[in-house]
């Protein structure tokens, strides 16, 4: 019977099948999510929004890498068992199963890239995250000075990469990657000019930084408001690690390299908070990250 000879080529896919099933089944078992022991809670570091996309642009890598010479392989490896069980050589047949599977190579080519330019990307930032995480920890100093600071503070559209509550004022702190423009002569030009609605990086310009870093704030006081019941004194920080700022115009918000932020921050007075306040702050923030992190954690 002539469909006997498309069906009984299947055979040689097993095998095939059987790899993919086992690929997969060990990117399931791969996850870096860690809770605390004392309460089941996600535990959260400085940056863990990346942390968490930079593990799913890995997995995503492992998949591609993995998954992708198999699946190219199929095509070739159906057209072999069809000349064993073909009553007759069709060359435009065995022509398409070679055209397929050179399409497939490039599909997995281009999506090799992509991950690999998306975990540089990610990387990057989870480093500039890193290092204004580290210098935040500096203010820490509960019996000298109560400062309290939150990592990745979940908000309304996205994610707050740090919250810093003072008794001077509140600040949403966020923080961008760019990379510093090279000279020909390898001298890196990593001079920004900071305007009211915009940032001049050498060779290019950007609006959002300001504008989400603004967004940023806005939502923080319109929240603590309704939850402490009160105004809170919220001021927007962007920092933008490893450039120096030339021509900080940005009046409402505070654009910083981030070396020093730590022996920045007490300087800015934004409002002062006393000291039912202050703490109402605390534990709204407290409350809001435990509760998202449950919610994560149930979800999953």
């Amino acid at each position: 019977m002539a469909w006997l000879e498309y069906l009984l080529p299947l055979i040689f896919l097993f095998p095939l099948a059987a790899t993919a099933v086992i690929v997969v089944a060990l990117r399931n078992l791969h996850d870096a999510r860690v809770s605390s022991p004392f309460d089941a809670h996600r535990l959260r570091e400085p940056g863990q929004s990346l942390r968490d996309r930079l593990d799913r642009a890995f997995a995503s890598l492992f998949l591609n890498g993995a998954l992708g010479p198999i699946i190219t392989l199929v095509p070739m490896v159906y057209g072999m068992g069809r000349m064993l069980f073909a009553s007759r050589q069709n060359w435009l047949e065995w022509g398409l199963y070679g055209a397929l599977s050179t399409l497939l190579v490039l599909v997995f080519c281009l999506r090799l890239i992509r991950d690999f330019q998306r975990i540089r990307r990610l990387k990057l930032g989870l480093a500039c995250e890193l290092a204004v995480g580290q210098e935040l920890s500096r203010l820490i100093r509960p019996e000298a000075h109560p400062y309290y600071v939150f990592h990745d503070v979940p908000g309304g559209d996205g994610t707050l990469d740090h919250v810093a509550v003072t008794p001077h004022g509140v600040f949403a702190i966020e923080t961008r990657a760019r990379t510093p423009a090279v000279l020909p002569s390898g001298e890196e030009r990593n001079v920004v000019v900071v305007e009211s609605e915009r940032l001049r990086f050498p060779g290019w310009k950007e609006r959002r930084p300001l504008r989400e870093t603004r967004r940023a704030a806005r939502w923080l006081a319109t929240w603590l408001e309704r939850e402490v019941g009160r105004a809170v004194p919220v001021q927007g920080v962007l920092v933008l690690p490893g450039w120096r700022i030339e021509d900080a115009a940005a009046s409402d918000l505070l654009v910083v390299s981030g070396d020093g932020l730590a022996d920045q921050l007490p300087l800015q007075h934004p409002g002062e908070l006393d000291t039912v306040t202050h703490d109402a702050v605390i534990r709204a923030l407290r409350q809001r990250v435990a509760r998202m992190a449950l919610n994560r954690t149930s979800l999953s």
